[in-house]
């Protein structure tokens, strides 16, 4: 019996923070990806998470813009509104979802061209926060996988923080899921390496974010800000169709 997302989630923050401390660094945000996951449960967590971390935003990640929407919009009849939840695109945005993802979203981490950046500006409100943005890198170079190269971060970065209504916040990534622990090590190395040098251009840039449910202590222990748990959250995802 898979444990539920309330008592999941003590066990997974006290894991992070023990991967930290082991690789004497700070405790990585946590964003607690729900993917097709039924609302309760993301409300279940919600609710868990505000007794574990009084007065700190749970962040929730979804892949899919539509899936966001209706999950917003069915959450806020589940738990109260303050305070209130983070919504962070984890998944991949077509440039013609950009209007709707700069309005559901406080966070999107899969910005991998200056067109969709651009399409972003354009549709957030400018009486809203700027729309914080990560960059996707491929780091891998995986065929067919989302991202710039990580030759092109630093021309990306620049396209992006030239608009007003983004913030340039750092570098997200999904290495290629190697069988050998150095591999996917080196993989977290180069990206850190990546993050140094775009906090030289750009000392605005705080965040990191890599490393899933199955590396997220190896991606602590070099040097992530920022982890994307869902399975050790949520259990197994339930299957479904793409939801756009």
């Amino acid at each position: 019996m898979e444990t539920p997302p309330h008592s999941a989630l003590a066990t997974v923050l006290q894991s992070l923070d023990n991967a930290a401390r082991a690789g004497r660094r700070p405790s990585p945000r946590l964003v607690a990806v729900a993917k097709r996951q039924p609302v309760t449960a993301v409300a279940e967590l919600v609710a868990a998470w505000r007794r574990e971390r009084p007065g700190e935003r749970p962040a929730i990640g979804e892949n899919y813009v539509q899936e966001a929407r209706d999950k917003a919009a069915a959450l806020a009849a589940l738990v109260p509104p303050e305070p209130g939840v983070e919504w962070h695109l984890v998944g991949h945005l077509q440039t013609n979802k950009a209007a709707l993802a700069a309005d559901l979203f406080d966070w999107v981490q899969s910005v991998d061209s200056a067109r969709l950046a651009r399409a972003l500006d354009a549709a957030r409100d400018p009486a809203r926060p700027p729309l914080s943005v990560l960059l996707q890198v491929n780091i891998d170079a995986e065929p067919g996988k989302h991202g710039c190269a990580p030759g092109d971060v630093p021309a990306l970065a620049a396209a992006v923080a030239a608009l007003p209504r983004l913030a340039l916040r750092g570098l997200m990534a999904i290495p290629a899921p190697f069988p050998e622990e150095e591999r996917r090590r080196d993989a977290f190395r180069r990206m850190r390496a990546l993050f140094e040098a775009l906090r030289k251009e750009h000392p605005g840039a705080d965040t990191l974010s890599m490393g899933m449910s199955d590396d997220a202590a190896l991606a602590i222990a070099e040097g992530a800000t920022m982890v994307r748990i869902g399975t050790a959250l949520f259990g197994a995802r339930p299957p479904s169709g793409d939801p756009g």
